[in-house]
């Protein structure tokens, strides 16, 4: 099991309420609830960090969409929308 640690934070008490009926709900404690909302949340946010950084990377080696390929992708979401 990984080592853990304790943080201390504030929550508002409209969000508390959300996380205590959750965690009932989910028969886990808040603890455990929080922490994985945590864990998802630094995982996706690294996630797209690590996405703008290598689109960046690409951008600077002048690696972009030609305009027929915007135009083609434009064209797939505007069907697919309606």
């Amino acid at each position: 099991m990984a080592e853990t640690s304790v943080l201390t934070l504030r929550l508002d008490s409209h969000l508390k309420a959300q996380l205590d009926r959750l965690s009932k709900a989910t028969q886990r404690s808040r603890s455990f609830v929080a922490a994985e909302a945590i864990r998802e949340y630094v995982a996706l946010n690294q996630w797209q960090i690590g996405e703008v950084r290598k689109a960046l990377r690409e951008a600077d080696r002048g690696e972009f969409a030609t305009s027929q390929q915007v135009q083609r992708t434009i064209k797939k979401w505007k069907r697919r929308a309606r």
